[in-house]
């Protein structure tokens, strides 16, 4: 009797790749830890930035793009490694890693940029009522720059802490991307 011929399919693609932990142990790594920091800080930015009302969508629309898709991306991630799914998907894990972190950083630095812009904008910004005047007439004052904001207090308080925590959660996509390229790399 013959042996069965091998499945093509079976042969031409090589074992997964990763060298992380699957199953609940990957959260006791240090990439583990950071992927949850990402997404617990990176959800509080989507919060923060969307509880201000986004008073400039021009800027702050891609700050909640870059927040939600790297929510979303993160928690998917975990998620496979969690629960294991990702020693069945034939891929290098180590370059996904490192090529998702990749982007991450360059996407969230952007966005801490912008947000960064978008509060630094209000400094100075004064609402005055012209001086003589009967009418409900406001004249805006501002020192400098081209782009400014007005900000209630509250919004720009709010707008601090999400500028905050945008550098935090490229901090920790950074640290990501460093540890994956180690990884990649053995």
């Amino acid at each position: 009797m013959s042996e069965p011929a091998a499945n093509p399919a079976a042969t031409s693609f090589p074992a997964p790749t990763i060298s992380l932990p699957l199953g609940l142990e990957v959260l006791r790594t240090y990439t583990g830890v950071l992927v949850c920091l990402e997404i617990l800080f990176g959800g509080l930015v989507w919060i923060l930035v969307a509880s201000s009302n986004v008073p400039v969508p021009l800027l702050q629309g891609w700050v909640m793009f870059v927040s939600i898709t790297a929510f979303f991306l993160s928690t998917a991630y975990l998620t496979l490694l969690v629960t294991g799914l990702a020693d069945r998907i034939n891929t290098d894990w180590n370059f996904l890693d490192v090529f998702y972190h990749f982007l991450a950083v360059l996407f969230y630095f952007a966005a801490f940029v912008l947000e960064a812009a978008t509060t630094a904008a209000n400094g100075g910004a004064h609402i005055n009522q012209l001086p003589n005047s009967t009418e409900t007439v406001l004249c805006i004052t501002y020192p400098r720059g081209n782009i400014f904001t007005v900000l209630t207090d509250h919004q720009y308080s709010i707008n601090v802490a999400a500028t905050i925590f945008a550098f935090v959660v490229t901090l920790c996509y950074g640290c990501s991307l460093a540890m994956g390229f180690k990884r990649w790399r053995m």
